[in-house]
């Protein structure tokens, strides 16, 4: 079985939307890219490094594989080598090249997700593909989030948790902040949400 682990960088209000640079990701006339630059410090650093130097292999909607693909296979650094060699796994509808280790998902995409869960290999990582999370969020398919919460307000965007995530409970199962205020938290899938009330406790 391998797990699904969602790597986001993320504003207060869930802005998940270009945090690398400002024509990263324009679509829906996005003007607020880049946003993560200047709160990235050498803890921040160190944490990507520790995340990314397992085996893993990506699982990514098409548009953050076509900015993957334009970008990291000219890329010569510590954190493009791992992400040049892993397999990408990508949920699209158009046909993909092979020259990028890129696997098209087929047929229905949650079930396709399962099918490659319930397989043998490293574990599935999602950077960025804003739209595939809602999916995995939707069928339960998230073992984990590995958060780093930026300390900006962005206002407008894509959000990690967009309309329709459904109802689920996580623990907080590692978490610090950097020198520059960016929370690192890792949550693992915890079963149901735990409702009661103040009012008319136990």
């Amino acid at each position: 079985m391998r797990k699904i682990h969602v790597l986001t960088f993320m504003s207060l209000d869930g802005v998940m939307q270009a945090p690398g640079g400002p024509e990263e990701d324009t679509s829906g006339g996005f003007r607020h890219g880049g946003w993560s630059f200047g709160y990235f410090d050498e803890t921040l650093g160190k944490e990507m490094g520790k995340q990314m130097g397992e085996p893993f292999d990506l699982l990514l909607g098409r548009r953050t594989y076509d900015i993957f693909a334009s970008h990291w296979p000219k890329v010569k650094d510590a954190f493009a080598e791992p992400i040049n060699s892993a397999t990408k796994y990508v949920a699209t509808n158009r046909p993909l090249g092979n020259e990028w280790k890129a696997v098209r998902l087929e047929g229905d995409l949650a079930e396709a997700i399962r099918k490659l869960k319930a397989g043998n290999g490293p574990q599935l990582q999602v950077h960025g593909s804003a739209t595939l999370i809602q999916t995995l969020l939707k069928n339960d398919l998230v073992d984990e989030l590995w958060l780093k919460t930026f300390p900006v307000t962005i206002g407008s965007g894509r959000r990690l948790f967009a309309e329709g995530t459904t109802l689920a409970g996580f623990e907080l199962i590692e978490s610090s902040a950097s020198p520059s205020g960016v929370i690192l938290a890792k949550y693992r899938r915890a079963g149901a949400v735990k409702f009661g009330s103040f009012a008319n406790p136990a």
